[in-house]
């Protein structure tokens, strides 16, 4: 079954981006006003995030990010036979952010929150750093599609690393020099190992894994969101979160972090992954050892 689906995949991925993006307005026509894929979640989101605006507002960022998202799962296809020209020309970034921690012999961890298309900054940065790019990806149910992405994304020199045995699959890189890529924006398995702040107004938790990791080995941090230039053109904006995360109380890691997304998410806000369920777990005050914001 691999093998087929690979196979058709791989076909698709030899069409033009103009036909793509066809197959892509008429895929988003589909699921927005056909199945309706997740529209509560998107509209509970947003009302949360932004109670200021109108319902024609959001209504307008929902439908917007429903085309990004469409659009990026169409382009992570397109990669499958994409050149390393292609991807260089069409994901662009500040990679002096990263060279020049590569040349001072640092390791780093990049943290980012699902803004689009991070699939193709994946590749990009193997093709433009000098780093050993280790990416967590969480594993999907189905056997075959993870197969599948897991050939995809690991395309070049990325080394991808499950989110479910991290730990253990970090061993042979530990006495070693490399870029550790995080989403930082997933949800904790369990809320009550997690730490817990203002997301938006509301507390939500988000993991201890890449503040606990940065400041064991008291690696720079690097923050950095996606832009999209136009439609098939994206540039990575880098920068240096924290320096000397070992240096800042438990928890501030993930505070500036958490700040810097929702700014993040302001600028543009149909590029984030409006559709998972950032505010799923309640708050509880059995939680308030956990609470690592100074606001509230």
């Amino acid at each position: 079954m691999y093998y087929i689906v690979y196979g058709i995949l791989y076909l698709i991925s030899l069409l033009p981006l103009r036909i793509l993006y066809f197959l892509s307005d008429a895929v988003y026509g589909l699921v927005y006003y056909v199945i309706g894929y997740r529209k509560d979640v998107v509209m509970n989101n947003l009302n949360i995030a932004f109670p200021e605006k109108t319902t024609i507002e959001k209504i307008k960022i929902s439908k917007k990010f429903y085309h990004n998202f469409i659009d990026s799962l169409i382009e992570t296809l397109k990669v499958i036979s994409a050149s390393d020209q292609f991807l260089k020309r069409h994901f662009t970034a500040n990679w002096e952010v990263l060279n020049q921690l590569y040349q001072k012999g640092e390791s780093c961890e990049i943290l980012m929150g699902h803004t689009f298309n991070w699939e193709w900054g994946n590749h990009a940065i193997n093709l433009n750093v000098e780093y050993t790019f280790l990416a967590v990806y969480m594993p999907i149910t189905n056997k075959t599609l993870n197969r599948v992405f897991l050939k995809l994304r690991s395309r070049g020199r990325s080394k991808m690393l499950s989110a479910s045995d991290m730990k253990q699959e970090m061993l042979p890189y530990g006495d070693k020099q490399y870029a550790l890529g995080l989403a930082a924006d997933q949800n904790p398995g369990d809320p009550r190992y997690a730490y817990w702040l203002n997301f938006f107004g509301k507390p939500a938790p988000f993991v201890t894994g890449p503040e606990k990791g940065a400041r064991a080995r008291n690696m720079p941090v690097i923050f950095c969101y996606i832009q999209k230039l136009r439609r098939g053109y994206y540039n990575l904006v880098l920068s240096i979160g924290v320096e000397s995360p070992a240096s800042l109380p438990e928890g501030a890691v993930t505070v500036q972090f958490v700040r810097y997304l929702e700014n993040v998410i302001r600028l543009q806000p149909d590029m984030w992954l409006w559709s998972h369920k950032r505010w799923k777990h309640l708050w509880k005050e059995e939680y308030q050892k956990l609470w690592v914001d100074s606001d509230g």
